[in-house]
């Protein structure tokens, strides 16, 4: 089951034009840049709250040939997808499988700060992109 929110992804053409409101006008600490090669984005985590979750600014490698390359070229910059941290990702994803939601991915894969992700096809969840993450 999901446990609680892990963080949301927000697409943007470049983390440099809006980590000066988060961060700076905000103030929320930025934890760190990391590059995830898989998915052709670099990613800047930014913390919430303790036990709040985080933010995950997602920056796509040049050219744009990759998810949130498309997302941004088809919608702009904003929301792309909410991640919820699990316990247990392969016996959630075995449950939404046997239930017939549509997953993007069958099985867990690398994602960023060290954990495995998946994510289920918004057609699935009323139009939002979920992202289920569980620690590393």
């Amino acid at each position: 089951m999901a446990t609680r929110l892990a963080h949301f992804g927000i697409a943007v053409p470049a983390h440099a034009e809006v980590l000066h409101f988060w961060r700076d006008l905000l103030g929320l600490p930025l934890a760190g840049i990391e590059h995830v090669p898989g998915d052709g984005v670099s990613v800047a985590m930014l913390q919430l709250g303790a036990g709040s979750g985080c933010i995950e600014l997602l920056q796509p490698d040049a050219g744009g040939e990759n998810p949130v390359g498309r997302f941004l070229a088809r919608r702009g910059p904003g929301l792309h997808h909410v991640a919820l941290l699990v316990d247990d990702l392969v016996g959630l994803l075995a449950r939404l499988a046997a239930a017939k939601v549509r997953l993007i991915d069958a099985a867990p894969r690398a994602g960023a700060h060290g954990t495995r992700v998946a994510f289920v096809h918004p057609a699935s969840t009323g139009g939002v992109l979920v992202e289920l993450v569980q620690a590393g």
